[in-house]
C-alpha cells in the first residue's frame, strides 16, 4: 500500500462508497414499486469489483452475470443511466430494455451482465479470443459466482482458454451460497471451486475478497501477467453479500442465521479500508464526511433523474437497441 497515495485511496473508498449507497437507494427503489422484476444487490461485495476494475486499462472488456450494478458503477457508468435502466426509462444505458440483470455500456468496454447462470463464461472467453486473433492488447475480466462453476458452459470455457492461452482473467466471487445448492453443494463449492480451473491448467489463487487492496494488488500482477501473453487466470475472492440472494428472499433467508451475517459484517470491506486509512493517517473524518455528502448527492441525484425520464416509447419494443460505443 506505500505506493498509494491519499487520492488513491480515497479514490478506492468514492468507488465502494458510490456502490453501497447506490444499491442501498435501489432496494428502497423497489420498495416503492419504482424498480420492477428482479433486483440481485451487491452490499458486502464492492471490494471485489472496485479492486479489480482499478487494475483495468480504459480498453479491456468486462463482463459480469446478474449482480451486475456494482461492476457496472465501478467500471464507471453514468450513476444516473443506471439508474434510470433500473427504473425501465428510455433514457437508461439500455433504453430501459435490459433492466437490472442486464446492464451494457460499451463506451466503458462494460460487455453487460447475463441472467443465465455461468451463462456468460463462453462469452468471455470469446471476447479473448477475438482480442488475442486481432492482436490486440487487452484482456478480459469475467465475474462469475461460485454457483456457476459446476455448470457445463463453464468448464468448456475454461478448457478453451487454456487450451488456446486467451488473456482472460475469471474472477469466481465465492459468497459461498451458490445459486441453487443445498448446504453440503454449497460447503463443497466453498472448499473445491478453484479447482475447476486447475484441473485444465489454468492457474489459480485466492484472494480476501472484503480487502480491496489485497484485490488491487493481486490483479496487477496478474493483469500485466496475462497480458504478457502467459495464458488465463482465475482468482477466487471470498467474500459475503449481506443481503438476500435477491429482493425475492429475506437477508438471511433460510440458509444462514442473522447472527452469521452480522459476524461477518465486522469485516465489511468499507469499514475495513476506513479503518486502514485512519490508523495510518493517510485520511482523517473530515475526508469521509465530505465523501459521504459527495455521493449522496450523486444517488439522490440518480434517483431524480430516473424518476422525471420518460418511459419508453411502445413503439420502440420492435426497434434495435442502440447503445453508446
Amino acid at each position: 500500500m506505500t505506493h498509494m497515495d491519499k487520492a488513491d485511496l480515497l479514490g478506492l473508498y468514492r468507488q465502494m462508497l458510490l456502490i453501497r449507497r447506490f444499491e442501498e437507494k435501489s432496494a428502497e427503489m423497489y420498495a416503492l414499486a419504482k424498480i420492477a422484476g428482479f433486483l440481485h444487490l451487491y452490499i458486502g461485495e464492492e471490494a471485489i469489483a472496485v479492486g479489480a476494475i482499478a487494475a483495468l486499462r480504459p480498453d479491456d472488456y468486462a463482463i459480469s452475470a446478474y449482480r451486475d450494478h456494482g461492476h457496472c458503477l465501478a467500471r464507471g457508468s453514468d450513476p444516473n443511466k443506471v439508474m434510470a435502466e433500473l427504473f425501465g426509462k428510455a433514457t437508461g444505458l439500455c433504453q430501459g430494455k435490459g433492466g437490472s440483470m442486464h446492464l451494457v455500456d460499451l463506451s466503458k468496454r462494460f460487455m453487460g451482465g447475463y441472467a443465465i447462470v455461468g451463462g456468460h463464461i463462453p462469452l468471455a472467453t470469446g471476447l479473448a479470443f477475438t482480442t488475442k486473433y486481432q492482436k490486440q492488447d487487452l484482456v478480459t475480466v469475467c465475474f462469475f459466482g461460485e454457483g456457476a462453476v459446476p455448470s457445463g458452459q463453464a468448464h468448456e470455457a475454461f478448457n478453451l482458454a487454456a487450451l488456446w492461452k486467451l488473456p482472460v482473467i475469471f474472477i469466481c466471487e465465492n459468497n459461498r451460497y451458490g445459486m441453487g445448492t443445498p448446504v453440503q453443494r454449497a460447503v463443497a463449492l466453498y472448499e473445491n471451486v478453484a479447482e475447476a480451473a486447475r484441473s485444465y491448467g489454468i492457474a489459480a489463487e485466492r484472494v480476501d475478497g472484503m480487502d480491496v487492496l489485497a484485490v488491487r494488488s493481486l490483479m496487477h500482477r496478474v493483469v500485466d501477467q496475462v497480458r504478457a501473453g502467459h495464458g488465463p487466470f482465475f482468482i477466487e475472492a471470498m467474500t459475503y453479500r449481506f443481503m438476500g440472494h435477491s429482493m425475492a428472499d429475506p437477508s438471511h433467508g433460510h440458509y444462514r442465521s442473522k447472527d452469521e451475517v452480522e459476524e461477518h459484517r465486522k469485516r465489511d470491506p468499507l469499514t475495513l479500508l476506513r479503518e486502514t486509512m485512519l490508523s495510518q493517517a493517510r485520511c482523517d473524518e473530515a475526508d469521509f464526511k465530505q465523501l459521504e455528502r459527495e455521493i449522496g448527492e450523486v444517488v439522490t441525484a440518480a434517483v431524480k433523474f430516473a424518476d422525471e425520464s420518460p418511459f419508453p416509447d411502445p413503439a420502440s419494443l420492435y426497434a434495435d437497441v442502440m447503445v453508446e460505443d
